[in-house]
């Protein structure tokens, strides 16, 4: 069982320095940031900002350049090694579902738990567990080719949650979506999140996508990028399409945009 009390993602002093040809670019500057268990958390911010550097690295996928990265209070780095235990409670989907074309969607569902040696027959009943859950159901003998983007992209996130961490991180999952096909993908995420409660932090450069999934959004200041201002979201859930014409709704919307023009 978590523990509620401490935080599943905790930022200290993290800080990020790319080297290039010319000369050192600091992405991040030193942040701190905490995130409750089973919170949906949104980073925004203009591009370069540093959203996908601090995604990546709470990830494991990048290494900070200074500073502490606790998950579930373990770190996730010790001598410039990733730690398995940390990495272990983390699943990521990216703006590209990378599915494997070779592969049908069931087993490239099942594929983390392959690798985890799970037995077949084991880890395609988990695989067919969670199409139920992302709503691709039917369609596990499928190629990758035969799907749409969002079908897809339901199976990227299947695909993450397989191995139950109790993180998931996003990338602009929906960002190569066209816009009726992304709305139904985020009351899905919403569904999913609803139904399973794992910490989410989800990258967007949509605001409206960000005031309508987050319980708390992060936005981000230029390179490099710290922490501007962090906005709690007030509605409850579920939250149906129509809030995104209600007042409220489009004054969270106007401050986040007002606050995006003033620092970009």
């Amino acid at each position: 069982m978590a523990d509620l009390a401490q935080p599943a993602i905790a930022l200290r002093a993290i800080e990020k320095w790319y080297g290039t040809r010319d000369a050192p670019v600091h992405a991040l500057a030193p942040t701190d940031l905490e995130v409750p268990e089973r919170e949906f958390l949104v980073l925004l911010g203009p591009s370069g900002c540093g959203k996908t550097t601090m995604l990546r690295m709470i990830g494991g996928l990048i290494e900070p350049t200074a500073g502490e990265l606790l998950i579930e209070g373990r770190g996730l780095w010790k001598a410039g090694q990733r730690q398995g235990e940390a990495l272990s409670e983390l699943g990521m989907v990216f703006q590209d579902a990378n599915l494997f074309p070779w592969l049908t969607i069931e087993d490239n569902i099942a594929l983390p738990l392959e690798l985890k040696g799970w037995p077949r027959a084991r880890r395609l009943a988990r695989a067919h567990e969670l199409m139920r859950l992302t709503g691709i159901a039917g369609f596990e003998r499928r190629w990758p080719r035969e799907l749409s983007g969002g079908m897809r992209q339901r199976a990227a996130i299947a695909r993450a949650l397989s191995y139950d961490p109790r993180i998931l991180l996003m990338d602009e999952p929906f960002g190569a979506l066209d816009a009726m096909t992304r709305e139904a993908m985020n009351l899905e995420l919403q569904r999913i999140w609803m139904e399973t409660r794992k910490t989410v932090v989800l990258v967007t450069h949509s605001i409206a996508e960000a005031v309508f999934l987050a319980d708390r959004i992060v936005l981000l200041s230029p390179r490099p990028g710290r922490v501007d201002m962090i906005l709690p979201v007030p509605f409850p859930r579920p939250r149906a399409p129509d809030l995104q014409s209600t007042p409220e709704f489009q004054e969270i919307v106007r401050r986040l945009r007002r606050r995006l023009s003033e620092i970009s």
